[in-house]
């Protein structure tokens, strides 16, 4: 297992950005303390060829404009909260709306676009990189003082560990997740249409042609979102024309705040699994439907479906929805969340 670290690049104000690179297992992953995102994971298909299956850039000036939110940490809150605004204990607070009328990812300045204190470590099973940030009271428009803590790690066993944690000094919604694009053909290696999926959710979020939802939770047996058996992402019609891709948080099966399996993807080419688990209540399943010839690494330019997100989080506008379980954390009910992300290339 290694870890090495390098200066990314160099701020207009003179600061530096760092890049971690981890290896552990048979992957390598990078990661910068800008938006504590992920840059690079090099995993080998089932002829041992190596491959980065991460979407991305080049180098730091592109995560500096990072539209598509390419591998970022999310937060205060991942996903959309209708009209940028939410009551919260007979107060009204207001976000900055950067989706329509919508906030999404809480807005332009999030969590995503910062530079978070980090530190590498090893244990016993692998190498890690803990980014820290304290976003203060009335932070993009959200109460309370909020300390996030996100470690990210590589295991021998091929996985990526990620652990969530915040704490705040008020009420307000917490919601955090990692943005990582992935094509497990190779990045840039045309689209992730012929991927296999597969679900572990019988039902998931209706939401309007906005991606705000109803309210509803609706089965999705015989619809355009059955992944129960694993199948081809463009297979029974599902590039459904009202959305023009998958944007939709499933409703993952099993208890919440239980690390249980969440989804499984699988291309055939290569042979690269990736198998997802997480303790929370949904994932949002994306297939890049908005990447508009976007310059990426290698020379690459990346188009509507070169890549696929699986966004381990609450359900969007849930601060707007009692239905929905809670996300709102306070002083003494601390975010604790855990996700991993594991990996096979077995001939």
């Amino acid at each position: 297992m290694k870890i090495k670290k390098k200066v990314f690049g160099i701020l207009s104000n003179g600061k530096k950005v760092k890049l971690y690179t981890l290896s552990a297992g048979d992957l390598k992953l990078s990661l910068t303390n800008l938006g504590a995102t992920w840059t690079c994971l090099i995993v080998p298909s089932r002829k041992g060829i190596k491959e980065d299956v991460l979407l991305g850039y080049s180098g730091l000036d592109g995560y500096l404009n990072n539209v598509p939110f390419f591998g970022v940490t999310v937060g205060r809150f991942a996903n959309r909260i209708k009209d940028a605004s939410f009551d919260l204990h007979g107060r009204t607070y207001l976000l900055e709306a950067n989706d329509g009328v919508n906030s999404l990812h809480s807005g332009p300045r999030g969590f995503d676009k910062l530079i978070w204190k980090s530190e590498a470590y090893e244990e016993s099973q692998g190498v890690y990189v803990r980014f820290e940030l304290e976003s203060p009271d009335g932070d993009c428009g959200f109460p309370g003082k909020l300390k996030a803590v996100v470690s990210y790690g590589l295991t021998k066993s091929n996985e990526i560990i990620i652990d969530y944690h915040a704490k705040t000094d008020k009420p307000c919604p917490v919601n955090l997740t990692n943005h990582a694009y992935f094509n497990l053909a190779g990045e840039g290696n045309g689209n992730i249409l012929s991927h296999e999926a597969l679900l572990y959710s019988s039902s998931y979020v209706q939401v309007d042609k906005y991606c705000i939802p109803t309210g509803r939770l609706l089965p999705v047996a015989g619809t355009y979102y059955d992944f129960i058996k694993r199948r081809k992402i463009n297979a029974n019609s599902a590039i459904n024309k009202s959305f023009k891709g998958y944007d939709h948080c499933f409703v993952v099966d099993g208890e919440p705040g239980k690390l249980r399996p969440c989804a499984e993807i699988y291309e055939g080419v290569s042979g690269r699994s990736m198998k997802v688990f997480t303790t929370q209540p949904g994932v949002q399943f994306y297939t890049g439907n908005h990447l508009d010839n976007v310059a990426g690494k290698y020379g690459s330019v990346y188009k509507n479906f070169s890549g696929f997100c699986l966004e381990t989080q609450h359900f969007p506008d849930t601060p707007n929805q009692s239905s929905f379980p809670s996300c709102i954390y306070s002083p003494g009910n601390d975010y604790n969340e855990k996700a991993v992300f594991a990996f096979d290339f077995s001939p």
